[in-house]
């Protein structure tokens, strides 16, 4: 049976700029054949168990010619898969997304298109420019600056500076400076503003506009690399003037968190809406302990408990489900009372219609097993349902205080998750181009350690739930800032807290929005 591919356009790099159609599609996947220039957080919508292949395409180095390219396509759909073609920008904008059904239609493969939101328009309203303006221009025109080895560009000049309207050139950082000798030789007035637009969308966007005379002297001086785009027109010089995302605090950083995928979305999203580059990278997982006979067996004396404690909002959830399954509901709790470590842990109780009774004023083991000893009375017993690993803290804490029965029940494993291979983690560590990581336990911290073994992780400040967490952080060598409390709203002013901070090092050294 015949699979199907789907083209997929990622967008410029913003993870927000991937369609709802392109989220769904890549949901689905099985097989997953993706452009280097896809956006790093985009690939979180990926299931675990497809098939990624990088096929990456830069200037001057294609890990894949394009003819396998095709043929590979050709190759996965044969093999009933749902197949995922994943192009930066939009598949037919210069993207060769043509050439690539050309071979599926031959061999009628069945496939479709999924636009992508397109660079020439995403880049420059990124860096607060219009391409058209009543004002300045009522036109815009596509071209590409790609040229094959050794040639020149192709491109009609006298037709484009007939034509008026804003010019945006793709692919055209190694042609920059025919296409701007081009243009004032074809009559071009050399003072009409231009722009080069590196990195659009991302948190290395950078934007250096000028006069189309001095384009090329000055791209030349700031050392533009590629993925870049060139826009020429008048509706550049409201580029500052109009300039938003690099006004947002967390313009410019790259941020990995680190946290569980489940519990990370809502982190995530608030600090994309501050301007970061978010990359969800869970270093640890929750693994529930099976046959868990001796959970059972607490099962049958849950009513004779004075205390249940729960330790994160993983507790909770493996609880309460092995609950259910052993066809067990909330009435076998009796009168027990409930403690939570934190807030998020108390949700997740309140989510089943129980009250929590018990939350200690700071969020870690040490201060829940100060509350649990001070509340209890001499002989009470004190469920503790949590990770394999837990902290011995809480238990020394209660048995400081008072003569109480604790069964610390283990329900589930931390462990610890390496790097995707997709996404280039690692390399981009290694690069330097991360800037911050957002550690919600010492547990993600260790996960974090594993799997960056061997790179050098000093130049990464942490963000930090909890002083465990922190001292942690702290023996990698990392700068820290710790959140005021375990919220997702301490946690992001503790990112814009860290940012001014790392300003005053040399982790942004060289960080520049605007090129000046």
């Amino acid at each position: 049976m015949k699979g199907k591919v789907f083209l997929v356009g990622a967008g410029p790099g913003d993870v927000g700029l991937l369609t709802l159609k392109g989220k769904q599609v890549l949901e689905h996947a099985e097989a997953v054949i993706y452009d280097s220039l896809v956006g790093g957080g985009i690939f979180q919508f990926i299931p675990q168990e497809a098939e990624c292949i990088d096929v990456g395409k830069r200037a001057g180095n294609h890990k894949m010619a394009q003819k396998e390219i095709n043929h590979l396509l050709l190759e996965k759909a044969l093999e009933g898969k749902c197949v995922v073609r994943l192009k930066g920008g939009d598949p037919f904008m210069f993207g060769r997304g043509g050439e690539e059904l050309e071979l599926l239609a031959a061999n009628e493969i069945p496939f479709e298109i999924v636009p992508g939101v397109t660079s020439p328009l995403a880049v420059p309203a990124y860096s607060g420019i219009p391409v058209t303006h009543r004002e300045f221009s009522s036109s815009v025109h596509v071209f590409t600056g790609h040229r094959k080895q050794g040639e020149p560009p192709r491109l009609d000049f006298e037709a484009m500076v007939r034509i008026g309207g804003t010019l945006v050139f793709l692919m055209g950082v190694s042609s920059l400076g025919e296409i701007c000798r081009g243009l004032l030789a074809a009559g071009m007035e050399p003072q009409t503003p231009a722009a080069v637009l590196q990195q659009g969308t991302c948190a290395a966007q950078k934007k250096l506009i000028s006069s189309l005379a001095d384009m090329e002297r000055a791209a030349q001086r700031q050392g533009v690399q590629t993925p870049a785009i060139l826009v020429v027109g008048a509706v550049c010089a409201l580029g500052n003037q109009f300039a938003w995302y690099e006004k947002l605090p967390l313009s410019g950083r790259k941020i990995l968190v680190t946290r569980p995928r489940e519990r990370s979305k809502l982190l995530a999203d608030r600090l994309r809406g501050l301007g970061a580059e978010v990359l969800e990278v869970p270093t640890i997982r929750m693994e529930r302990i099976t046959e868990n006979r001796r959970l059972w067996q607490e099962f049958e004396r849950l009513s004779a408990y004075q205390y249940l404690a729960f330790t994160s909002p993983a507790g909770v959830n493996i609880f309460f489900e092995e609950l259910r399954e052993r066809g067990r509901d909330i009435r076998s709790l009796g009168t027990a009372q409930i403690a939570a470590i934190g807030m998020g842990t108390a949700k997740e109780v309140e989510a089943r219609g129980l009250n929590c009774a018990w939350m200690p004023e700071i969020y870690d083991g040490e201060h829940l097993g100060i509350l649990l000893g001070e509340i209890c009375k001499e002989g009470d017993k004190i469920l503790i349902p949590r990770a394999a690993q837990g902290n011995k803290q809480l238990i020394r804490e209660i048995e400081k205080r008072v003569s109480v029965e604790i069964t610390d029940l283990p329900i589930y494993r931390t462990v610890y998750e390496e790097f995707p291979e997709i996404g280039d983690i690692r390399g981009q560590l290694e690069r330097r181009e991360i800037q911050m990581a957002v550690f919600t336990s010492a547990s993600t911290v260790r996960g974090f350690a594993k799997a960056a073994a061997r790179i050098d992780v000093g130049q990464v400040w942490a963000v930090c739930m909890g002083a465990q967490t922190e001292t942690a952080a702290k023996e990698l060598g990392m700068e820290t800032v710790t959140a005021r409390a375990a919220t997702i709203d301490s946690l992001t002013e503790a990112c814009m807290a860290a940012a001014v901070l790392a300003d005053g090092t040399d982790v942004f050294k060289g960080r520049m929005d605007v090129w000046r």
